[in-house]
């Protein structure tokens, strides 16, 4: 059975004097999607891709690179747009990220609205699981927000209500069975590797 592995990128370097959608990974976050890597070498990994955000490329070159394959860019896989705001430092951050959660139908302070960015998620998993003429299991490197809307699409209920990544720093992944798009295994972090 194949499937789709979508993964939601480790930490980054925090740097408010650049774009969000240009922060590197971490040192951690490095360490930390190397290690995956090599647990995806044990799987049947036939397609890699990212959001064109650099923290996600940079985790998808690196799952490539271990593979020996390359990585396709989506802008479609891209985390919920925020340019409205730029960096919002915690705790207020959290604040409104529960504010867009619990109000997916508003666009809280100018982010795109959660329903979009579902909607916007959702079609380009879909259009991935579609178009992609390989046969094994396909990587999706993105983002946590985004991850949450996809989940809830696959879990059918409403925005708020899906099961989370518990991991801080992100890093965190589910599996998509590649062929009815249905979820097989909920959110874990990478370090934890794939359930039995």
């Amino acid at each position: 059975m194949a499937s789709l592995v979508f993964i939601t990128h480790p930490e980054v370097v925090i740097d408010p004097d650049q774009p969000i959608p240009e922060w590197p990974l971490n040192a951690i976050g490095r360490a930390r999607m190397e290690r995956f890597a090599g647990l995806l070498a044990d799987r049947d990994i036939s397609a890699v891709y990212a959001s064109t955000e650099r923290k996600a490329r940079d985790g998808a070159a690196m799952v490539a690179e271990r593979l020996g394959l390359s990585y396709r860019t989506d802008e479609d896989l891209g985390e919920n747009d925020r340019s409205a705001t730029g960096y919002i430092a915690p705790p207020e951050f959290w604040d409104v990220v529960r504010e867009f959660f619990g109000r997916p139908h508003e666009s809280i302070r100018g982010w795109e609205r959660a329903v979009d960015a579902q909607t916007r998620i959702v079609q380009a998993v879909s259009r991935i699981l579609r178009g992609d003429e390989t046969s094994g299991d396909i990587v999706v490197v993105s983002h946590g927000a985004v991850g949450c809307l996809l989940t809830a699409h696959l879990q059918q209920v409403d925005i708020g209500k899906e099961s989370r990544p518990r991991h801080p720093g992100g890093g965190c992944f589910i599996v998509i069975d590649r062929h009815s798009f249905t979820l097989t295994q909920d959110w874990r972090a990478i370090e934890d590797g794939f359930a039995d």
